[in-house]
């Protein structure tokens, strides 16, 4: 009886001593495999995020193969800007002035989706939007004026301060500063002072 006793409690120990090998094994296993993962899903988490980010700083191409959103005008004095991409909706309301900026944001078959300098959005007819680049002068400065200088260099001459909406065409942009013409005066002024040019954009 005793030697069955002493036989059994020999089994329990060798099971217990078992187990913590086992134990110590999986935690190593763990350690090395588990972090490993561990680390692994954390790259590729961080990775994702950076292709996520790449992305997004993509340029985005429509239908039509070129980039959304970007800058055109308003090729007629009368443009009428409806509240869905095609004939069938009704008229918002009506663009009153020729060569007006406005952003393209959506394209619809032969209908663009465009935004105001406002804020405001509708859809026009692409056959009533035009490349040519113009743009609204700080239109949110309202009751400032903006400097128009003879050169890219806010140290050089002053042409004339323009008023808050004043409507310029612009001639070029180097990202910084842009070359306008806005009525019988021509020079330069800062890009960020003007609603019809992306910051940093180069307009040739």
């Amino acid at each position: 009886m005793m030697a069955k006793l002493g036989k059994a409690r020999r089994q329990v120990a060798s099971t217990l001593v078992a187990l913590a090998c086992v134990g110590v094994a999986g935690g190593v296993l763990w350690s090395v495999f588990g972090k490993n993962h561990s680390i692994a899903a954390a790259s590729a988490v961080a990775l994702g995020e950076e292709a996520t980010a790449s992305v997004s700083k993509a340029p985005q191409l429509g239908p039509s193969g070129l980039p959304i959103p970007r800058f055109v005008s308003l090729k007629a004095e009368k443009v009428n800007v409806r509240k869905g991409p095609s004939s069938d909706h009704p008229v918002a309301w009506v663009f009153q002035s020729k060569g007006l900026p406005v952003e393209i944001i959506a394209e619809f078959e032969t209908y663009r989706r465009i935004r105001d300098s406002d804020g405001t959005e509708g859809w026009i007819l692409q056959n009533m939007l035009a490349g040519k680049r113009t743009a609204v002068v700080a239109p949110w400065r309202k009751d400032q004026m903006t400097a128009l200088h003879v050169s890219a260099d806010a140290t050089s001459g002053l042409i004339a301060n323009l008023s808050s909406g004043a409507m310029a065409d612009i001639k070029s942009c180097d990202g910084n500063w842009c070359k306008i013409t806005v009525s019988d005066y021509s020079g330069y002024v800062e890009q960020s002072m003007l609603w019809g040019a992306y910051p940093g954009e180069v307009v040739n």
